[in-house]
């Protein structure tokens, strides 16, 4: 589960369309790792975003609870504790660069959605 956005790996469903929240985040649990997974409809990339749900800084599992916006023509996610501004395509931090969160391709395959 520890593939970047980009690598090859066979896709595998994680939840249903159903579960997800338009412009929010759920988490979803895969082999021990909690994945927090962004549904944007009309997203110029994708629809679906994966990224690690634990903060860098805090530890805290906390990045599926936080506010999804646009920085700079890119969309990000806000962590609820400190603020720092996560990149959905890449799990990049826009604030500090050594910050980096977990990414996973992810897509809507009908009614599921797959992390690869």
């Amino acid at each position: 589960m520890d593939a970047l956005v980009n690598e090859p790996q066979a896709w595998r469903p994680v939840c249903r369309r159903q579960d997800l929240v338009p412009h929010s985040g759920v988490v979803a649990l895969v082999d021990g790792v909690q994945i927090a997974l962004f549904y944007v409809p009309q997203a110029a990339e994708g629809e679906v975003y994966a990224i690690e749900n634990r903060d860098p800084r805090s530890g805290a599992n906390v990045i599926g609870r936080g506010i999804v916006g646009h920085l700079d023509g890119e969309l990000v996610v806000a962590s609820p504790l400190y603020k720092q501004h996560f990149r959905l395509a890449d799990g990049s931090c826009v604030q500090y660069p050594e910050q980096r969160l977990r990414a996973w391709r992810a897509r809507l395959n009908a009614d599921t959605v797959e992390i690869g």
